[in-house]
């Protein structure tokens, strides 16, 4: 892990985060729909400084692990992960307005859990073999 130095500190602020579509729809079955909302959070988070160092799409969720600037709450950092996604999404494909009349892609809620060096490894795997906890639990 890397460590960003400021005036008079130093730490990281990395943080495994968990978002759902509205109403838990399995928005993401196609594969060109997975790949226009993993492109919408890289954008969304690359426009405000924000690192992603794993994402996984699946069906009706995502988690990734993001480098947050330490600076940046864990609400704002959500904020800007779901709502400049779902403007991004939006404009990608028109079409989800049919579905999400009101313009919320995304669910109220979230998961945010911090990943320091002790737990890195067991959560990138984690998030890594998504494919296969969802396949066993089915």
């Amino acid at each position: 892990m890397e460590y960003k130095h400021s005036g008079s500190s130093v730490g990281a602020n990395r943080k495994h985060v968990q978002i759902t579509p509205k109403y838990r729809y399995h928005m993401m079955r196609s594969e060109k729909l997975k790949v226009f909302c993993r492109v919408a959070i890289e954008e969304a988070c690359k426009k405000h400084g924000i690192r992603i160092e794993i994402i996984k799409v699946m069906e009706e969720h995502v988690h990734l692990i993001a480098d947050v600037p330490r600076t940046m709450s864990d609400a704002l950092a959500l904020q800007i992960i779901k709502g400049g996604s779902s403007y991004l999404l939006f404009r990608i494909c028109p079409n989800l307005r049919k579905r999400y009349l009101r313009g919320h892609f995304w669910t109220g809620g979230y998961f945010c859990d911090g990943v320091g060096n002790s737990n890195f490894t067991a959560t990138y795997t984690y998030i890594e073999n998504q494919e296969l906890h969802h396949s066993a639990s089915r």
